[in-house]
């Protein structure tokens, strides 16, 4: 069986790591009336799972990406899932000074990957 490439491994796990950290750190927000401990420790439970996916996706990742490219992967990633998650769970719109800011990060993470 082929194995497959070592940053679609990554990106991967990455991808699923962070839908597990958006729902353990913002899915309690549909729950306002939840106790505050109650919710610290589902979202503790979620977010194992996500630790399950993040760190092998950097162990697996380093190596072919620096930890500064690693580390801007993720981040994008996670705007991009939060932004779905903001306005498909949260039904919160995503307004256009939210996409101008997403998009100076995209640039930032355009001069990360940069070999200058």
């Amino acid at each position: 069986m082929p194995q497959l490439p070592v940053p679609v491994v990554t990106i991967g796990l990455l991808l699923l790591s962070n839908i597990f950290m958006t729902f353990a750190w913002y899915g309690h927000l549909k729950h306002k009336s939840a106790p505050l401990v109650a919710v610290i420790l589902v979202s503790w439970g979620i977010a194992f799972f996500e630790y399950l996916l993040q760190v092998p996706a950097n162990r697996i990742g380093h190596g072919h990406f620096s930890a500064a490219e690693l580390k801007t992967v993720q981040e994008v990633i996670t705007l991009s899932v939060f932004a779905g998650f903001s306005v498909l769970y949260l039904r919160e719109p995503i307004a256009w000074n939210h996409l101008v800011g997403f998009g100076f990060i995209a640039l930032g993470a355009f001069f990360v990957f940069q070999k200058w």
